[in-house]
Formats: structure tokens, C-alpha cells, sequence
């Protein structure tokens, strides 16, 4: 509705050095280094207090179950499959994905 383009542009497998999410995640563990992590409210109130290059971690539980195996196919796939426009030099690693047209 809001007409937004969205490009994800990221890094294949084995690059992770690359990728911030990872080193974010490095820090996260070293930051739980010697804590017992024995509840999920000590999970969430150390992630929560954490900060990577001045940012503070926003945490918060998401207790909806996670669809294993969902899989899209047909028509419901060629549609997704329009709205992507892949690089010709990053086939797999550069996509620009267009909003979905919504008629009101």
C-alpha cells in the first residue's frame, strides 16, 4: 500500500566476517559469557541490555509457532516470483522486490 521497493542485497553462505548480523551475534555471546541463561526473562533481559556500536538491543518474546516446511507453489509462486527482479551479476545475493499491487 505504501508503494515501497525493498532491495536485499546479501552475503552467500560462509561469508559471515562480512555480515554485521553475525558479528552482532558474535558480541551477543561474548556479552553472556559466565551468565546462566536458565529462564527465558534472563534471555531477553540480557539480550535487552546489550549494545553493539552504540545501538541498544530491542527484544521481545514471540510465542506464535513458527511454520516449519511452508512452501509456495502454482500461481501463488509466479506472482511472488513477478514482484522480483533478480541481478544479472548476483542472481541469488541481489534482489529488488516490488511492493504487491493493492487496489482500493
Amino acid at each position: 500500500m505504501t508503494g515501497l521497493c525493498v532491495r536485499l542485497v546479501y552475503y552467500p553462505p560462509y561469508h559471515s566476517k562480512y555480515n554485521a548480523i553475525e558479528r552482532y551475534w558474535a558480541g551477543l555471546e561474548k556479552s553472556w559469557n559466565g551468565y546462566l541463561l536458565s529462564t527465558v526473562d534472563t534471555v531477553i533481559n540480557r539480550a535487552g541490555n546489550f549494545c553493539w556500536k552504540g545501538m541498544r538491543t530491542i527484544t521481545r518474546l514471540v510465542s506464535a509457532v513458527y511454520e516449519k516446511g511452508v512452501k509456495i507453489c502454482g500461481r501463488e509462486k509466479r506472482d511472488l516470483e513477478r514482484r522480483l527482479k533478480r541481478s544479472t551479476v548476483l542472481n541469488w545475493w541481489d534482489i529488488t522486490i516490488h511492493p504487491k499491487t493493492v487496489l482500493l
